[in-house]
């Protein structure tokens, strides 16, 4: 008797902590729960638990991409489970570089790969099928390649559009290149390549009467992807933490970037393709506050299943560092954060 009931206390105290831990978990404790748990990726590479990490290093520079990112590895202790490139037209990809990158047993990674498609054309002239031939490639391509990996097809398409009728570049079009592409794909056998699409989630274009039709929709779409900044500069252009860039949103009360994605896509999960902290050239300021944002903003948005730093000590303007090593303080922080469990997510 005395042995039954001290294991029944000792089952009910174990009980009460566990619903005391789930109840009570710091941040740092979710992600150490999450790695316990095994996470894995599924079929269209969504994480079981945890945050799939991810980096593009080298933007705007001569450096080989492979090598660029291998050195930010390095400086931030951990390998990128997502490895971003860019492409356009006919560039054949994935590349001999790419290729190996994702078949290093030591560092396992998967591809993220950009392409805009219609360069040279527009998105109406790839819609009608103009450039069946481009696409025809890239599935002979993607086929052979054998591994999933993620497509996004023209990130940041608010930027191109062309609001003019007959433009070939409205947002419309944008939306039926997308659909007619995915569609082509999945016709030529390609199973594969896992879709997203990826925003700006700028307040200028989400006031955009336009922007609503952007979407290719649901059945085209596995990831819904945003591409968004902050500056740490006080006073400074877009000026913020981890959390500002994913709630910006155009005037008149309407849904922030985040809200918008889990509302009117609920289900879909939330990839960051791109973010980072910047300052001006030459305007060094720590980053460490953004960077020590961004556990929280996670366990408060479990839409966000992956997260891929831009890396570069210059933008395509010339102007924004978004560098991690741009002081010590900010590496530091950096570190602190990908060296978080919750990033221990197991390629499938």
């Amino acid at each position: 008797m005395k042995s039954t009931l001290r294991k029944t206390v000792l089952t009910l105290t174990a009980l009460a902590a566990g619903f005391a831990g789930a109840v009570t978990a710091t941040p740092a404790q979710a992600a150490t729960q999450a790695a316990d748990a095994g996470c894995t990726t599924g079929a269209k590479l969504v994480p079981t638990c945890g945050v799939l990490w991810g980096g593009a290093a080298g933007g705007f520079t001569s450096a080989p991409r492979d090598e660029a990112l291998k050195n930010w590895e390095n400086a931030s202790g951990r390998t990128a489970s997502i490895f971003h490139q860019y492409h356009k037209g006919n560039e054949p990809f994935p590349t001999k570089a790419e290729i190996a990158m994702t078949q290093d047993a030591a560092h396992p990674r998967v591809l993220l790969e950009n392409w805009k498609i219609a360069y040279g054309t527009t998105w109406a002239a790839v819609a009608k099928g103009q450039q069946d031939k481009r696409i025809d490639a890239f599935a002979a391509r993607a086929k052979a390649y054998g591994k999933k990996f993620f497509l996004v097809l023209n990130h940041e398409p608010e930027n191109d559009v062309i609001a003019r009728a007959g433009s070939g570049m409205a947002a419309k079009d944008f939306a039926a290149m997308y659909r007619h592409t995915i569609q082509r794909l999945r016709a030529q056998g390609v199973s594969n390549v896992i879709n997203v699409v990826a925003y700006m989630g700028n307040e200028k274009w989400m006031a955009q009467s336009w922007w609503k039709d952007l979407y290719p929709g649901d059945d085209v779409v596995d990831w819904v992807g945003l591409d968004s900044y902050v500056s740490v500069e006080k006073g400074y252009y877009h000026y913020g933490n981890f959390a500002s860039l994913l709630d910006r949103k155009a005037k008149g009360g309407t849904l922030g970037w985040y809200d918008w994605a889990t509302t009117k896509h609920a289900g879909k999960p939330i990839m960051v393709a791109e973010w980072g902290g910047y300052h001006r050239v030459g305007h060094i300021a720590d980053k460490s506050a953004v960077y020590n944002s961004v556990l929280d903003e996670l366990k408060k948005r479990p839409a966000i299943k992956a997260i891929v730093h831009f890396d570069t000590k210059h933008d395509d303007e010339g102007d924004r560092d978004i560098s991690i090593d741009s002081s010590k303080a900010s590496l530091a922080a950096f570190r602190k954060l990908a060296a978080n469990p919750i990033f221990d997510v197991k390629l499938g």
